[in-house]
């Protein structure tokens, strides 16, 4: 079988990267326009419409599960009842959701959260607005599973890139002719609407003959079965992602959480980078799985592991290390001396959650989603209580702390009980195949740079040397003891055919 996992890895990066470098510039930009007080109104307002999300029930990871085992056995038909029953599923969910939020949002505003009393008719309109913004969401977010779960995404990273990068530009854009957050939100609903309109094209091109079937009972109970554990995981994220925001906008104000949300944006989207590296493991392990080629998930989850949590590990040097540098010369000096802290402790949590990613994909797509949820369902439960003591006792700088410790505590709980039960790799053999080779140098070098960045950094072109030194010797240690003997030799033969002539 063959799973093209590297083309589909890069191609999913790829997705994440261009969009997020586009976020890196804008932000600024997005901050400036709307003002701080007016960016925390923003933040609120995305964070309500995320949270509305947990009535998502995730047929989506159970729809991605079984499109991906009957497209391995060329089951074209039950792809297509799987299909129908996901976006009938999905346009309720939305409709529902869509509802919820245009009737509650004077409520939401004005009786739940800090938001003062002159921002407070525009931040109604816009929750109003976003309301629709909700169903196009869910809509776009399950056609853009479609195309992953055939193993193909190269073509929903290309979607995604597009409209991440001229969303964010085209937001810039409205804040520049004098616009405020009620246009905002309107770009980026009709740029949902599109978004699903082009995902739905691409669909048609991959499935010719795609025509709406709908599921009998049993492939709707086996979609939903696998869906309801994995529910749990979703309810869990969501709740964990956007509370924390939540709890602030009611107990701090909108101020501060814009200084908590700029440095949390900024760490989810740098160390999230990789998980679209290892997002490609779900389908994957379904199709593996599917042909008993266990002994082939074995070895390339090792070989993944042991890459992805380098890089990760890396760019956490790079983030925490140099945290107010990076808040002062991309933002300005108000969100270095408030945030600098906030962005280190949620890259390192970031960066301990991470280490859940490949396990988690590996075990639901074994059929365990069961575990995963109530792990994910029991952190978020236990998480939320230390974030909310968190803020109460020392605002935004709590949320950072406690979102770290609730990492910690559940990360070496799962992957303890996973490893040789639900997922076919023992915990010594990740240890010390995927783990020991990266993380051991990437630590002296983090120890390293603290230092001088604390001795010798005294203006921007101390940074830029520090920084560079950094990035060099973090390639080396990668190079030299993490890249494996094989794929070296690999890459250096491909690197020597370029320079050999044209058909010799």
């Amino acid at each position: 079988m063959n799973l093209n996992l590297v083309r589909n890895a890069v191609s999913n990066l790829l997705g994440a990267v261009v969009p997020a470098l586009v976020m890196l510039v804008t932000v600024p930009l997005v901050v400036k326009g709307l003002g701080e007080a007016n960016y925390g109104v923003y933040s609120l307002v995305t964070a309500i419409v995320g949270y509305f999300a947990v009535m998502d029930i995730n047929v989506t990871a159970g729809s991605v599960k079984y499109i991906a085992e009957h497209n391995a056995r060329g089951e074209d038909g039950r792809i297509a009842e799987t299909m129908s029953f996901g976006l009938a599923t999905y346009a309720i969910i939305g409709l529902l959701g869509a509802i919820g939020l245009f009737l509650g949002a004077r409520w939401f505003v004005t009786g739940v959260f800090s938001v003062p009393a002159a921002l407070a008719p525009e931040a109604v309109a816009t929750l109003k607005l976003a309301a629709l913004g909700f169903l196009l969401g869910q809509m776009q977010n399950y056609l853009n599973s479609v195309p992953q779960a055939l193993m193909r995404y190269d073509i929903s990273s290309r979607v995604e890139m597009v409209f991440g990068t001229l969303v964010p530009l085209a937001t810039v854009g409205v804040l520049a002719l004098g616009y405020g957050l009620f246009e905002v939100i309107a770009v980026r609903v009709l740029a949902s609407s599109v978004h699903c309109l082009v995902l739905w094209r691409a669909i048609q091109r991959l499935l010719p003959g795609l025509r709406w079937r709908w599921p009998g009972a049993r492939l709707r109970a086996e979609v939903l079965g696998f869906s309801a554990y994995s529910f749990l995981s979703r309810f869990a994220s969501l709740s964990y992602a956007y509370a924390d925001k939540l709890i602030i906008g009611a107990l701090v104000g909108v101020t501060a959480l814009a200084y908590f949300s700029v440095a949390a944006t900024l760490a989810n989207r740098v160390l999230g980078l990789t998980f679209r590296l290892s997002g490609v493991f779900f389908p994957a392990a379904s199709a593996l799985a599917a042909s008993g080629e266990l002994a082939r998930l074995d070895q390339v989850y090792l070989k993944a592991t042991r890459y992805v949590v380098y890089l990760n590990a890396a760019i956490l040097v790079l983030v925490a290390v140099f945290a107010h540098r990076i808040l002062g010369y991309w933002m300005n000096e108000d969100f270095a001396r408030n945030g600098a802290l906030v962005l280190a402790l949620m890259a390192m949590a970031q960066f301990i959650d991470s280490l859940t990613s490949l396990p988690s994909l590996v075990n639901d797509g074994m059929g365990h989603p069961r575990v995963s949820g109530l792990f994910a369902l029991g952190r978020a439960a236990a998480g939320l209580a230390i974030v909310y003591l968190g803020v109460a006792g020392w605002g935004i700088v709590g949320a950072a702390a406690a979102h770290l410790a609730g990492a910690i505590l559940f990360t070496t709980a799962f992957l303890v009980y996973v490893h040789g039960r639900t997922v076919p790799t023992a915990l010594p053999r990740l240890l010390a195949h995927g783990y020991a080779p990266g993380l051991a140098g990437v630590a002296l070098v983090a120890i390293a740079a603290t230092a001088a960045e604390h001795m010798f950094d005294q203006g921007l072109a101390d940074f830029i040397g520090i920084l560079a030194v950094t990035v060099i010797l973090l390639g080396v240690h990668g190079f030299l003891f993490v890249v494996e003997r094989d794929d070296r030799l690999l890459a250096w033969a491909r690197v020597k055919a370029r320079w050999q002539p044209a058909g010799s």
